[in-house]
């Protein structure tokens, strides 16, 4: 299995002849290139650094055959493209172009006191990688390749360290890093690096466009 790194929040998996594409959303500028052949796309919620709607429109006209999962909110916003729309829930585990899905998580992090929290779905893929979207979502199986999210409006420094001792993973590779100037990326990789050190485990930040092998496929 291949996990290449995309601009912000999006992850492209490839195995044998199989794509699948998680988050291309506007703060991604190759997301065109990651679609690019993408047999399905998995979208974690609604907000447009995750969820481009007329992008993902284009690539479904372009290519007939390239179907969604999606959370509820957008799987609804897409439902006049029929049965290649699939709504995802936690809990749910579905197969996905040839990939193990399971769905975790209920709800996006919190960013406002007063505003109830959107929908928002993590996705654990063929129990290798699971990108959670815009929540820190613990799974109730083993995540050997954790997709953290590196800087958000809605978390703080000490909880990326908490959920990386939660989570556990043998390998962490950043996304949600899109609002980060170099100062920023320099200063989220310092505490990434420190907790890869204090876990004796593989944490970093793949640039966009970098890949990474994973597991045995």
């Amino acid at each position: 299995m291949r996990l290449t790194k995309f601009g912000h929040a999006c992850v492209r998996i490839q195995k044998d002849d199989r794509t699948l594409v998680i988050d291309p959303g506007a703060f991604t500028p190759e997301a065109d290139a990651a679609l690019t052949g993408a047999n399905a796309v998995l979208i974690t919620h609604e907000h447009p650094d995750h969820f481009d709607a007329d992008r993902l429109r284009k690539a479904l006209s372009d290519d007939p055959a390239l179907q969604v999962w999606a959370s509820r909110v957008v799987a609804r916003s897409l439902a006049d493209l029929g049965g290649r729309v699939h709504e995802v829930g936690h809990g749910d585990a579905v197969t996905v172009a040839g990939f193990d899905v399971h769905v975790y998580g209920e709800d996006h992090e919190i960013l406002h006191p007063d505003v109830p929290p959107i929908p928002n779905v993590g996705f654990l893929v063929d129990g290798e990688v699971f990108h959670p979207g815009d929540a820190l979502t613990v799974p109730s199986e083993p995540v050997p390749t954790l997709c953290l999210p590196g800087n958000a409006p809605w978390m703080k420094v000490p909880e990326m360290y908490a959920y990386l001792r939660e989570v556990r993973p043998e390998r962490a590779f950043v996304v949600h890093d899109g609002l980060l100037n170099d100062v920023g990326l320099n200063v989220m990789m310092k505490h990434v690096t420190t907790a890869g050190e204090e876990a004796g485990k593989d944490f970093r930040r793949l640039a966009p466009g970098e890949s990474v092998e994973l597991g045995s496929s």
